[in-house]
């Protein structure tokens, strides 16, 4: 095997291991990030759903309700739920990158069936009672795989009270449209229900995923300008220089005569050797003059 050959395997091997464990170590790293980023998206789309639905329950409501169509038959905009919902369901239509998001105000006793929470919900809604955490993130199994989750507590206001402390204070085209039998009972600053955003662990593995491809390729492009730039170096300064000496040896020991010595440059080991070879030369060709003479 040749000397330049050896060193490339000698480079091979140890840009390969290191390559390898920052590789690993990286890829840890983008992962965090990654889920740190789907977090930080979750927590300002939780931001505007409930900024929607203050809004829609200090403003739009009492104007809705003023309206006397509303007494006939029920505006769904008059809910907090319904705005914040609609106003995600809209977002996650017109950005694809928040397709895979999902939103759900849960409530253990809604007035819609359809926002009753789950049991998984529930517990989470249990848990911000209990302890009074501000939020909730975590991780929790799915069907389809590892789903990351954010929560916010959902407390009832004075206004939520005006159609579910009792049914007799409920608008009467809500009552029409849900009944009486739900959604009541509340009490005020009581922890009714959660804003809950929830996405596929699938979709920071896949940023990461992204980000992780793109650095080994800069890293396996950075081996090879490194492989060949020290190649460079190696057959510049220790090779050709080395070629050259073996070269000249052959020439003496052919019984070449008038053989010009090496150029010696610089003063590194390479030089060394020439300046030795050279004296061995001159050494030499004075013994073989003797030699003729004698």
């Amino acid at each position: 095997m040749k000397l330049l050959a050896k060193f490339n395997l000698i480079l091979l091997v140890i840009f390969g291991a290191g390559g390898f464990l920052i590789s690993q170590v990286a890829y840890s790293f983008l992962i965090g990030n990654a889920r740190r980023e789907v977090l930080q998206q979750a927590q300002l789309m939780l931001a505007s759903a409930k900024s929607v639905r203050d809004y829609t329950a200090s403003d739009l409501s009492p104007l809705l309700q003023q309206n006397p169509g509303h007494r006939v038959h029920f505006l769904p905009e008059t809910i907090p739920f319904y705005g914040a919902t609609t106003t995600f369901n809209d977002l996650r239509k017109d950005n694809p990158n928040y397709a895979n998001y999902t939103y759900k105000e849960a409530a253990l006793n809604p007035t819609n069936p359809e926002d009753r929470a789950a049991d998984w919900e529930a517990d989470i809604i249990n848990e911000l009672r209990n302890h009074g955490a501000p939020q909730i993130m975590n991780e929790r199994p799915t069907p389809s795989g590892r789903s990351l989750y954010i929560a916010n507590p959902i407390k009832a206001t004075q206004e939520c009270l005006e159609c579910h402390s009792v049914p007799s204070a409920a608008p009467r085209a809500m009552l029409a449209v849900y009944g009486s039998a739900n959604g009541f009972g509340w009490k005020k600053d009581e922890i009714v229900g959660a804003q809950i955003i929830s996405v596929p662990m699938t979709v920071p593995i896949e940023i990461a995923n992204r980000a992780y491809h793109q650095l080994l390729f800069y890293l396996v492009f950075t081996l090879i300008v490194a492989i060949l730039a020290l190649d460079a170096g190696i057959y510049l300064f220790v090779i050709r220089p080395l070629r050259t000496v073996s070269d000249t040896a052959d020439r003496v020991s052919r019984g070449e005569k008038n053989v010009p010595p090496i150029k010696v440059n610089g003063n590194d080991e390479i030089a060394t050797v020439a300046s030795s070879f050279n004296r061995m030369h001159l050494s030499l060709a004075k013994a073989l003059k003797m030699f003729e003479e004698g």
